[in-house]
């Protein structure tokens, strides 16, 4: 049996047996999209396949730097960090190629955590969605940077001078493509293996960056192919003695790095809902209409599930390919939202707000949420922008949080998220954003060294 074909508790049993493995390995995701886990015994995954087990909730507590967060109620000192109860879900299983014979299957958190649980929260949209009579599609690209680095080494260096694998400019290049073959090969046949193909990869324009495209298919399944592709990416440099990172930006001198989502709906008997050949505009159905303004209109709320770290408002600025407010046109780049025409299967919109450093079960929890919630109330979007975004006059409406506080601000003050997301999710989760610009405020930063040290 293969991985693509396990289905079942117990064709998970099967595959492990064939495998003759004596350990398996089992993850889930935290708040950040960060991946944590274990390897457990084949004796230990058998036992819980049909009851779950317990994982310390405190990686629900914690921030990606493993530090605890004081602000939250769920769990913390007052609780004693208790076992949250997680179920495995034997369809997520996939061969691990960088580790012989070896499987990996996902895990998710159960009631109560489930409340809060990302993937728990993503499935939560699309029952709703489900119940509105649709099925929601989508894939995730990004934007990440390659180094010929180690993670002693950037430490050593304090993160200065950093030697990315190429120099310059040099997007779309078929000549650093070509002497790096054996690293996208690498990546490429990973990808396939891991059920997580992708249909695009190439250098972006800066130095030492790609740009991959994950294939589309279930909103679930396209989460779980992004989250596993970010993390296993990094495996695969970093055993070749490189690193990746995902930030949203990394320098002042590059351009920040996307992670943009595809998304479209399909309705009860599988047609393409977004496509409208009679007597829409650009075949945009009613549907298709009505989820940009959703989006549209709540983008301003709910950005903290999508621009979730602090250096994410470091991207978006005007002229770097970022967009600033919550716009939309067709095909077009400068704005937060773009409709792409097509064929009835191709059909889409690119929610382009979102950066490398999502969490994509957040991420799209909060882009097919607001979608769905503006096909459920009818919300007519603006009238789309031609030309460029960046210069024109945007309604106070559209313009987005500047900053992660004032973002989490907005998601705790939004009715709508709450009854999209639930309570528990929404005071949660801007509570761990709040913790995270709280860190922030402790760093001196070389900006303010440099500008105050010696004039002030």
């Amino acid at each position: 049996m293969q991985p693509e074909d396990v289905k079942t508790a117990g064709d998970a049993r099967k595959v492990v047996a064939e495998r003759k493995l004596s350990h398996v390995k089992l993850g889930v995701f935290d708040l950040d999209g960060v991946l944590r886990g274990k390897y457990v015994s084949r004796e230990k995954f058998l036992s819980v396949l049909d009851g779950g087990f317990g994982f310390c909730d405190v990686v629900l507590g914690w921030d990606s730097n493993d530090q605890l967060y004081d602000n939250v109620t769920f769990t913390g000192w007052h609780t004693a960090y208790p076992d949250a109860q997680c179920v495995i879900v034997p369809d997520t299983c996939r061969a691990l190629p960088l580790e012989g014979d070896m499987l990996f299957f996902l895990a998710e958190f159960a009631k109560p955590a489930e409340a809060i649980c990302p993937r728990g929260t993503l499935k939560r949209v699309l029952d709703r969605a489900a119940r509105m009579g649709y099925v929601a599609q989508a894939a995730c690209e990004f934007e990440f940077f390659l180094f010929e680095e180690t993670p002693h080494s950037v430490r050593a260096k304090g993160f200065r001078d950093l030697k990315t694998i190429t120099p310059g400019f040099f997007g779309y290049s078929m000549l650093r493509a070509s002497v790096h073959a054996d690293f996208y090969e690498q990546l490429l046949e990973m990808c396939d293996i891991m059920r997580m193909p992708l249909e695009g990869l190439h250098t972006e324009t800066g130095p030492g960056v790609l740009e991959a495209a994950i294939t589309y298919s279930g909103a679930l399944e396209a989460a779980d192919r992004a989250a596993l592709f970010k993390t296993f990416t990094k495996v695969l440099a970093e055993q070749r003695g490189w690193m990746a990172t995902f930030m949203a930006k990394w320098s002042k001198d590059w351009p920040g790095q996307s992670g943009h989502l595809h998304i479209s709906l399909k309705d009860k008997k599988g047609r393409p809902a977004f496509h409208d050949a009679k007597s829409k505009p650009h075949a945009i159905s009613d549907e298709m209409r009505w989820f940009i303004g959703g989006q549209q209109a709540l983008m301003p709320e709910l950005l903290a599930m999508v621009a979730s770290t602090v250096n994410s408002y470091a991207r978006l600025i005007p002229g770097f390919w970022a967009p600033t407010d919550a716009t939309w046109g067709i095909q077009n780049r400068t704005c937060a939202l773009r409709a792409i025409p097509g064929g009835a299967k191709s059909q889409r919109i690119e929610y382009r707000v979102a950066a490398a450093d999502i969490n994509p079960y957040v991420a799209l929890a909060a882009a097919i949420g607001s979608g769905l919630w503006g096909v459920e109330h009818k919300i007519e979007p603006d009238k789309p922008i031609e030309g460029n975004a960046y210069a024109q006059k945007i309604p106070q409406k559209r313009q987005l949080p500047r900053t992660l506080w004032d973002a989490a601000q907005a998601l705790k003050g939004s009715k709508p998220a709450r009854e999209l997301f639930g309570d528990a999710f929404v005071e949660h989760y801007a509570a761990t954003r709040e913790w995270e610009e709280r860190e922030f405020r402790k760093a001196i930063t070389d900006w303010e060294l440099a500008r105050y040290f010696e004039i002030i």
